[in-house]
């Protein structure tokens, strides 16, 4: 079942350049990795030092794959080092109406 993945993410202000760096170099091996079929960056509207990555997963199994593959090892670790608050994770899923 399709998983829709988004996180939160705020930065000091200073670090804002450092992540968008990580991310666009890792962009397309995260587009890349089995089962992922979508990710895409936002940022707020009202806040710029706060981002957020929405994603397409196969399944919550591609999802959890990729989480515990090297790629988001080498990924999360240096963005994680540039909050100034914790992430906040939300999975979704269509609705069925």
């Amino acid at each position: 079942m399709l998983l829709i993945r988004v996180v939160r993410m705020t930065f000091h202000p200073e670090n804002v350049p450092a992540f968008l760096e990580i991310f666009r170099a890792s962009k397309d091996q995260i587009a890349a990795f089995p089962g992922c079929r979508s990710v895409e960056l936002l940022q707020d509207y009202h806040h710029s030092h706060v981002y957020s990555t929405y994603s397409h997963w196969d399944s919550e199994e591609a999802l959890n794959n990729y989480r515990q593959s090297v790629l988001f090892g080498s990924v999360w670790k240096p963005t994680k080092a540039l909050f100034s608050a914790p992430a906040e994770v939300f999975s979704f899923k269509p609705a069925q109406v």
